[in-house]
């Protein structure tokens, strides 16, 4: 969780030095009586983290400044913030320069590995392939790091890389430990969310609330509680001052990635910035994420087994979410369906009969499908549901799309060279059709494996030696020719993959 440092009740000139960002941004430096503050001289081995310091203030500046440009409404001026006191301002500004300067930091260090340690290999021989996994794991754990110090929307930002499974797989294992390590926020802050947006004391609105959060994410955490009439609910809160860091945070990593492309063509990320800036803003108006569980409930009413959590509008806001409660296990919690009588392979289909219903039928497809938003319910037919949960990112597909997606897939199965090719130009991925049944089918175009069978050893050898031809430069430029409508529905048939391969 974000929560942020404990300045709202001092006066500037009165903040604990010891205690403050400030402290933790310039660790050489004395706050003297009257608020003047000294430099010390620097050591040595402090010259890179000031310099990431200075170079992080500047990248505050600069974003503040562009996204003021481009867009005034997007980010409140310094005198704008909703923060109580001149001392929270400085705090939130400390915090801030703090979080840009540690992005830079490492970010610096992972282009410079990069760079450096495969200078002068040959890139398909095996000493390159062995260097590069090293380097791979080396940055995917420094910008783990980052992403647990910073918090909030890096956090957020390393969950949606590791979804992706275009990305090398040293990055999505060691950032896939994000979606369990979010650390919850203060209840007495998150109470104070609750108040401000519901208008009312805990005790006015609730007969019981749980202070311990039963999860904890990125952008906010879930309590359970009952209602006056005894109604089981969980309730959404969203951590205090999320809206004002967005700005500094999305556009740091914008800056940032577009510092990496011009400094190295061949390491491209703006197509991941922007991606996940966009499924960003409907995700923070908890009013958005109502209305999308709601439509998503009337898709599904004919399906038993399909269930979306009531919302109480009455206790709901943009920061605050009040749904209906439901018990259930993780879908690729095997050990616990297996233990309740449920069968994998029944659970498997229904998955993959939902999410194929989503994408062809309704064309509103849940953005962020990975296995802590699906429960297994014990009620329903054949002994278990289906509970569909966080209905903040999804994304609608239109007619045209969705005839040119069940094309494709027609000629996946069929092995349908040319249909393939025609599909793919008309999404504008002419150049890479060839990768699809990879991708989509786990065989080659020339393939002779029955469709959902393994591939035979020489055709993974073939495979690996299309694969190993291409570089940074070929992946980077094949993720920009992607339309966002088919990055959603990539990220969709991957997770559900792998959640169909955890549990069957």
């Amino acid at each position: 969780g974000i929560c942020a440092p404990d300045h709202s009740r001092r006066h500037a000139r009165e903040i604990n030095w010891s205690n403050s960002s400030w402290r933790t941004l310039l660790p050489h430096s004395t706050l003297r009586p009257g608020g003047l503050l000294v430099m010390r001289r620097f050591p040595a081995r402090a010259k890179a983290p000031l310099l990431s310091l200075l170079a992080g203030a500047g990248v505050v500046a600069a974003a503040a400044a562009l996204t003021r440009r481009s867009d005034p409404e997007l980010l409140p001026s310094f005198h704008d913030l909703s923060l109580s006191s001149p001392a929270e301002k400085i705090g939130f500004v400390a915090e801030g320069i703090a979080r840009s300067s540690r992005a830079l930091y490492t970010i610096t260090f992972v282009v410079i590995d990069y760079k450096y340690s495969l200078r002068g290999l040959e890139p398909r021989s095996d000493e390159y392939r062995s260097k590069l996994s090293e380097v791979h794991l080396r940055s995917a754990k420094r910008i783990l790091k980052l992403c647990e110090t910073n918090k909030g929307f890096y956090a957020k930002a390393g969950q949606f890389a590791s979804s992706l499974r275009q990305v090398p797989k040293e990055y999505s294992s060691t950032l896939s430990t994000l979606q369990d390590k979010a650390v919850p926020c203060h209840f007495k802050d998150i109470k104070e969310v609750i108040v401000k947006n519901l208008g009312k004391d805990l005790s006015e609105l609730f007969y019981s609330f749980d202070e311990k959060p039963i999860a904890a994410a990125s952008i906010a955490q879930v309590h359970h509680a009952l209602l006056k009439d005894n109604q089981e609910v969980a309730v959404k809160v969203q951590y205090p001052d999320l809206q004002q860091r967005l700005t500094i945070d999305i556009t740091t990593m914008a800056i940032l990635s577009n510092s990496v492309a011009w400094a190295f063509p061949e390491y491209r990320l703006e197509w991941m910035v922007s991606e996940f800036k966009r499924t960003l803003s409907s995700e923070l108006n908890f009013l958005q994420e109502g209305e999308n569980a709601e439509r998503t409930a009337r898709n599904f009413r004919r399906k038993r087994v399909v269930k979306v959590p009531h919302i109480y509008w009455g206790l709901t806001t943009s920061q605050v979410l009040t749904m209906q409660f439901f018990n259930g296990h993780k879908v690729d919690d095997l050990e616990s369906l297996k233990a309740s009588g449920i069968n994998p392979g029944k659970v498997a289909k229904a998955l993959i009969d939902l999410f194929s219903e989503m994408i062809f039928i309704h064309g509103f497809v849940h953005g962020d499908p990975h296995p802590g938003n699906i429960l297994v319910s014990l009620e329903g037919p054949e002994g278990f549901s289906l509970v569909i949960l966080d209905h903040g990112i999804y994304k609608e597909l239109d007619e045209n799309f969705r005839l040119d997606y069940c094309q494709l897939w027609k000629a996946l199965i069929l092995l349908d060279a040319q249909g393939i090719k025609k599909i793919s130009e008309r999404l504008g991925m002419g150049k890479y059709a060839k990768y699809f049944p990879v991708i989509f089918t786990g065989r080659t175009m020339e393939s002779k494996s029955a469709l959902g069978k393994q591939m035979s050893v020489v055709e993974k050898g073939n495979l690996k030696q299309e694969l190993l031809a291409l570089n940074m430069r070929d992946i980077s430029s094949f993720m920009e020719s992607m339309p966002p409508d088919f990055l959603t529905i990539l990220r969709t048939e991957c997770t559900r993959a792998c959640e169909v391969t955890n549990i069957c």
